[in-house]
């Protein structure tokens, strides 16, 4: 069916101001957008009126963990769930997600080898709603001494050839994206940030077996070497880079075009938020996240100068950072990163695009159709977005997974 949105204003994701006009989408592809007095064409399309509001690109997440177990509908303790519990949780938080308008997500890593890629298949085929997602495979899990990990998960074997051979099994089964805690997190075990848990030897041999199987790395780095050997390596996205010294920023910025950085800024801002119960400690991890907040306020600025892709994605789901909330991400980047509002949205949308490697992203003619139509302006206070009540529609590959009132 095609679709004609009239009356509102345009949010284009290139991170210029909203402009009156019109956008076609015809299939799952928008068809052609007019600007000013100017129409698109209404033959054969329902036109829906969008009351003034703003038409933007659905958001990316670039930091998904579907199968944290918390969400901003439900509570979970701990980060343990039986299989069959994960599975219904992880499509419920597939759904939660494109509920808040992410309409694409790109996995950070999983608590299964496998349950990210049944449950993208189950989206793909529309037996689940879920936004677009780079699926990922199981994630070793790191050095910790709380209770409060990341979840319990098979290890693999280490070692070039083991690392090798990790990498090809995870694309056989189906994943795009693999997860390498190249350092660990001082949130679970003081100044294991500064730990490396993979030899340069094992990171080039997972580079050259992820170029081999065509799937893309992902890197959780905060250790300056931990950066160095990602770049080195060939890693799509690094997350945190916290401790980047002047050789891995250099690195990272002569790298611009082939990566991403994440620095997720949500779970560190949630940490010095939270106020857990009495029996449980937080103190070495809101001691850390002081740490992070600052060096990440210094660090972001000056990648952004040397053009490094930056990414909005904050590690939502654990119980103080509950899958749901993730458009926090937008405000804390105008709060402590220096972005405007919509230099935050294009953040999230048209850099996402490019990160999820799809027509996405942007709202030009040829790109495929995930649009919000938001009631207020995110582009001047983009704390709208927090509440999905302010989201009037959402659409994805053509499809309203939330109609606008009069279709609903």
């Amino acid at each position: 069916m095609n679709r004609v949105f009239t009356n509102v204003r345009i949010f284009d994701g290139s991170g210029s101001a909203p402009f009156p006009g019109e956008l076609r989408v015809e299939g799952n592809r928008i068809a052609a957008v007019a600007t000013g007095p100017d129409q698109v064409s209404r033959d054969d399309a329902v036109v829906i009126d969008g009351g003034g509001g703003v038409l933007m690109p659905g958001l990316v997440e670039a930091h998904a963990h579907l199968t944290w177990p918390t969400s901003v509908e439900k509570f979970v303790p701990g980060m343990y769930q039986p299989p069959e519990e994960l599975a219904l949780t992880a499509a419920r938080n597939a759904r939660i997600l494109l509920d808040h308008g992410f309409t694409s997500a790109y996995s950070a890593g999983a608590l299964s080898k496998k349950l990210e890629i049944a449950l993208n298949e189950h989206i793909v085929s529309g037996g689940l709603p879920g936004p677009r997602l780079i699926p990922s495979s199981v994630e070793r899990e790191p050095p910790n001494v709380t209770n409060l990990d990341p979840g319990h998960v098979a290890e693999h074997a280490l070692g070039a050839e083991g690392v090798r051979a990790f990498v090809k099994e995870c694309a056989e089964i189906g994943a795009k994206a693999v997860k390498f805690l190249i350092s660990g997190e001082s949130a679970l075990k003081p100044g294991a940030s500064q730990e490396l848990l993979y030899t340069e030897e094992e990171l080039m041999a997972a580079g050259e077996q992820a170029r081999q199987s065509d799937v893309w790395l992902t890197g959780h780095a905060h250790a300056a070497q931990a950066v160095k050997l990602g770049v080195k390596a060939g890693f799509r996205v690094l997350y945190h880079c916290t401790y980047a010294d002047q050789e891995a920023v250099d690195l990272l910025a002569s790298h611009k075009d082939q990566l991403f950085v994440a620095p997720t800024i949500g779970i560190v801002q949630a940490t010095l938020d939270a106020n857990p119960p009495p029996h449980f400690d937080m103190s070495h991890m809101k001691a850390d996240a002081a740490i992070v907040l600052e060096k990440q306020k210094a660090l972001v600025p000056r990648l952004r100068e040397l053009g490094v892709k930056l990414l909005p994605g904050g590690d939502y789901g654990f119980p103080f950072n509950p899958n749901g909330r993730n458009a926090w991400d937008l405000e804390l980047w105008v709060r402590h990163f220096g972005y405007t509002p919509a230099e935050a949205l294009h953040a999230a949308t048209a850099l996402g695009g490019e990160l999820m490697d799809m027509e996405l992203g942007q709202l030009k003619a040829g790109y495929l159709a995930d649009l919000l139509l938001v009631a207020q302006d995110p582009t001047q206070d983009v704390r709208v977005l927090q509440d999905k009540r302010n989201l009037k529609a959402i659409m994805k590959d053509g499809v309203f997974h939330k109609a606008p009132g009069a279709l609903s």
